[in-house]
């Protein structure tokens, strides 16, 4: 296996990887024989922000590839792309890799993250050829707040309402959204009477009172019979996320009749799940996407 260092300062200089947040040495991403890195690409830019993101490549002779964009959660309020390291599973199907990075509360609070997050899949889609991607099997990938990411980024669909940033693509969708312990109802996350969230009312900024504001940049407002599959995972002790939130968009999916999968953990705490655990995950997430029609041609 190649290793590929990422680094998050002196990324040119050979300096050692450090985050400005936590002083983390990030493990390097491993990648088979074969693959090509595409590392801090800049897929938006906004007010003097360069929105990046590492693209990892199957060889092109094998045709167009499927790809997964991967989002890291933290709240919307920390977080970096290279603390995201493990796509194995997504490797050995043959899939390209994006991680991205998007714009945190300190910097901008809602909907910038939901906007870089659109931009960063309408990069992809206009730059496919570029990428060798096949835009009909584009999976978006995420935990906690990226899983709240992941959903909004899918569900929208041709809804351009937040992508003022980057216009101009239409026939914008995925064709799955892995949610793994993700926001869905970010008004509940914030005033709810399972957990509440200062993340949650510190995104929302001076919106932190609007109540359809808060609706507007929630995934649950967005499930209708023709939403993109969504492949859910939570644990039912979850003291960050409520476990509620996946409840009720499961119900919703099966309500209007979009295919779904829902995997509960069992005393799961938020993410924090055993090896074992997550090794089952990942086989029952790969065969849910795999069983889709688009995986299937």
């Amino acid at each position: 296996m190649k290793k590929l260092k990422l680094y998050i300062l002196l990324l040119f200089t050979g300096g050692v990887c450090f985050s400005q947040e936590t002083d983390t040495v990030y493990k390097p991403v491993e990648y088979p024989s074969g693959f090509t890195a595409k590392i801090d690409v800049v897929y938006t830019q906004v007010d003097g922000w360069d929105g990046r993101m590492d693209i990892y490549m199957p060889p092109k002779e094998k045709g167009p590839s499927p790809i997964v964009i991967n989002i890291h959660g933290g709240g919307w309020n920390k977080g970096v792309k290279e603390s995201q390291t493990g796509y194995s599973t997504f490797f050995k199907k043959g899939f390209a890799v994006a991680n991205i990075e998007y714009r945190l509360t300190g910097q901008a609070t809602a909907p910038a993250a939901i906007e870089d997050t659109r931009c960063a899949l309408i990069y992809l889609i206009k730059n496919a050829n570029a990428l060798n991607i096949d835009v009909n099997k584009i999976v978006i990938m995420g935990g906690s707040a990226g899983g709240h990411l992941a959903l909004m980024g899918g569900l929208l669909g041709n809804d351009h309402r937040f992508d003022g940033n980057c216009p101009g693509v239409e026939n914008i969708k995925v064709a799955a959204i892995i949610d793994k312990y993700g926001i869905t109802d970010v008004w509940d996350w914030g005033y709810g009477k399972n957990i509440t969230s200062k993340s949650a009312t510190r995104w929302l900024g001076d919106k932190a009172k609007d109540k359809n504001f808060a609706a507007s940049v929630s995934p649950i407002t967005y499930i209708d019979k023709n939403s993109p599959p969504i492949f859910i995972v939570h644990g039912d002790a979850d003291p960050t996320v409520p476990y509620q939130q996946s409840v009720d968009l499961h119900k919703k999916l099966l309500d209007v009749g979009v295919k779904t999968a829902f995997i509960t953990v069992e005393g799961g705490l938020h993410g924090k799940f055993e090896k074992d655990k997550n090794s089952e995950l990942n086989k029952a997430m790969i065969e849910f996407i795999m069983s889709l029609p688009a995986f299937k041609k």
